[in-house]
């Protein structure tokens, strides 16, 4: 059985808690795209844990943890996450954690030009996380980078990276008049790391290839959300990588497995972190009371989100390229302040009303098309069949399906792992 967890949206759309839920259901999680640019939130008995790279079925002993070849991975980064975890008592060692050998690192000089080019882009730059994520998967392309499993063979590493590390130097002293990072500085990190996690790299293809073989369930688990996809995402504000479903086996390493099951996650609202175009985005006090419910702060970033209401228009084109075959609901519980809920049932673009979800300059012109609801002003934190829930909750809800066309199979009520219902 493969399924696969994804983001409807923008990203922030609460993966990590569903994955958190629905990983007592699996044996293997595994993280297929991206670095450690997005953050998944987990809250459990032993407390908040907030996840960049590792996959969020590690808070669970009992399932084997995967990191694909379609990663890119900060080791350092890795190295501080898993001792964190590790000093709240979470275990992680190469029996339930596996990091493929063809993923790719991200190196120090990934962060430094990822940083020099927002720097350079001013006002016009794109919203970097500043963790080195387009620099490495433009190397990724450029056929540049150093992957996890040359750290088993350092004498080719050595000599493989000469080349790249004057390649990277001709562009941060000549394009942006920086300082270089030296060939012995780099060398020497990655020694570093090669002896902390060349016990954890395997040929994760085949691990899974075996593991399905024997039917294990499987999970793929993404990264930020479809309107942030390299391809379908509101390009060029996006992530550089593919956040589909559908990509989920290719970046796990089992190119020729199917999926049986796509989960879609959206929130009962709208949140996005950093820059492009946000139709619904509420920048009045009505905004910051939702930011301030929802507690809409990036994971990996701290940095406040943008929010709005719910986007009919742009979860159904999200569902609709994740291929999602139900929906999560996240964070219902947040709107229940409100004496009414807005929901955005089309857009306008320059006086052409409009349900399809378009790109480019259409979509930085369009302006939304509002319905309201009544809001339920009841705390639904201790609901747990939908019969608990109020009537116009449940209406709310029941739109949303009409809207999208998605079957709403989970609704989250809370944050605890029990806060949550079957609709």
């Amino acid at each position: 059985m493969l399924t696969s967890i994804v983001g409807i949206n923008w990203g922030d759309e609460g993966k990590g808690r569903m994955v958190d839920l629905l990983s007592r259901e699996q044996d293997i999680v595994v993280r297929y795209q991206g670095g450690n640019n997005a953050g998944h939130t987990v809250v459990n008995e032993r407390g908040k844990f907030i996840l960049n790279l590792l996959p969020s079925g590690i808070l669970r002993p009992e399932v084997v943890c995967v990191m694909g070849n379609g990663m890119a991975i900060d080791l350092a980064h890795l190295d501080r996450e898993i001792g964190a975890l590790r000093e709240r008592g979470v275990k992680i060692t190469p029996e339930n954690l596996k990091i493929s050998d063809r993923a790719v690192l991200t190196l120090p000089y990934h962060v430094q030009l990822d940083c020099l080019e927002e720097e350079r882009l001013a006002g016009e730059a794109y919203g970097s996380t500043r963790r080195g994520i387009a620099p490495v998967y433009s190397d990724k392309y450029a056929k540049k980078c150093i992957r996890m499993g040359d750290l088993l063979d350092m004498d080719y590493t050595a000599r493989r990276l000469r080349g790249i590390v004057e390649y990277k130097s001709l562009m941060i002293e000549g394009v942006y008049h920086a300082k270089a990072q030296s060939y012995e500085e780099i060398l020497d990190w990655l020694r570093h790391y090669a002896d902390l996690f060349r016990d954890y790299i395997t040929d994760t293809g085949l691990y899974l290839t075996r593991a399905n073989a024997e039917g294990k369930r499987i999970m793929f688990e993404a990264q930020l959300g479809a309107l942030r996809d390299i391809d379908f995402g509101i390009y060029p504000y996006t992530s550089s990588s593919s956040t589909i479903a559908s990509y989920g086996p290719i970046g796990a390493g089992v190119p020729g497995l199917k999926l049986d099951r796509t989960v879609g996650i959206m929130k009962a609202y709208s949140s996005c972190v950093g820059e492009g175009p946000f139709t619904v985005e509420d920048k009045e006090a009505s905004g910051d009371a939702l930011r301030q419910a929802g507690g809409e702060y990036g994971a990996a970033t701290g940095r406040p989100r943008r929010v709005g209401p719910f986007d009919a228009v742009a979860s159904s084109y999200g569902i609709r390229v994740q291929g999602a075959d139900e929906i999560a609901l996240t964070k219902l519980d947040v709107l229940s302040y409100l004496d009414e809920i807005r929901i955005c049932v089309a857009y306008d673009i320059n006086g052409t009303r409009t349900r399809d979800f378009p790109m480019g300059d259409a979509l930085n012109a369009a302006k939304p098309v509002y319905e309201t609801m009544p809001g339920w002003k009841c705390d639904i934190s201790a609901c747990r069949k939908k019969e608990d829930l109020p009537a116009e909750a449940r209406r709310y809800i029941e739109r949303i399906e009409e809207l999208t066309g998605a079957r709403i199979t989970y609704v989250s009520v809370g944050a605890d792992r029990d806060a949550y219902l079957r609709f």
